[in-house]
């Protein structure tokens, strides 16, 4: 059964994603975090500052995208936009792996890719590992190499490449063994979906639809 005694918009990363969005959106779902108690703001690098200086003297986590949404950027470019956000006062960060290296059998590579984020940034690191595009034994192998590379979530896919299921946020959670947490992101847009995830087993919730899940009633 559901427990529709949970406040979803507590687990929710709030999503501004849009490479044209304005200072003037940036300003709004900050302010829109903050009212409805939302776990984060999630933007890109470019406006980590300005959300820094927007959420300053709240409880809201400034998180930002690293690699996205392809991860296929250098290892030394993902770094030092890592460190730049965090600098910028981001205090979580959305990692997307490499998926030509997971594919390609280039672990060492994809490992180092991802240990380095969590070891120099000191930052929690949610590693994107876009499930839809992966197989299962692809599946398993790139959460078992972000573990070992010491992230603090895992999370179904960047929402550019399909819907995050039931299904995904189960297997992450099992496979995980409660180690870390679980980030559900892509296609959440009702109050039902994001209670049947964190039913699931999701310990955050990604979406641009976070006021509309926050308003929603039972």
């Amino acid at each position: 059964m559901p427990q529709t005694d949970i406040n979803p918009a507590t687990y929710i990363d709030y999503a501004l994603l849009d490479p044209a969005a304005s200072d003037e959106q940036v300003d709004r779902v900050c302010e829109e975090a903050d009212r409805f108690g939302f776990a984060s703001v999630c933007v890109y690098p470019c406006n980590v500052k300005r959300v820094t200086e927007r959420l300053l003297k709240t409880k809201v986590e400034i998180c930002t995208v690293i690699g996205f949404p392809s991860g296929a950027t250098t290892s030394n470019v993902k770094l030092y936009e890592a460190m730049e956000a965090v600098d910028n006062g981001a205090t979580e960060l959305d990692v997307v792996i490499n998926f030509g290296w997971l594919k390609t059998g280039q672990t060492n590579l994809l490992h180092q890719d991802i240990a380095q984020i969590c070891e120099e940034s000191g930052k929690p690191v949610k590693a994107i590992l876009e499930l839809s595009l992966l197989t299962p034994d692809e599946q398993e192998l790139a959460a078992e190499i972000c573990l070992d590379a010491g992230v603090a979530f895992l999370k179904t896919g960047t929402g550019w490449a399909g819907a995050a299921t039931v299904e995904m946020v189960k297997f992450l959670k099992e496979i995980s063994r409660g180690k870390v947490g679980v980030k559900a992101s892509g296609g959440i847009r009702t109050r039902e979906q994001a209670i049947a995830l964190i039913d699931a087993g999701a310990t955050r919730i990604g979406t641009s639809h976070g006021v509309a899940i926050a308003r929603e009633k039972d």
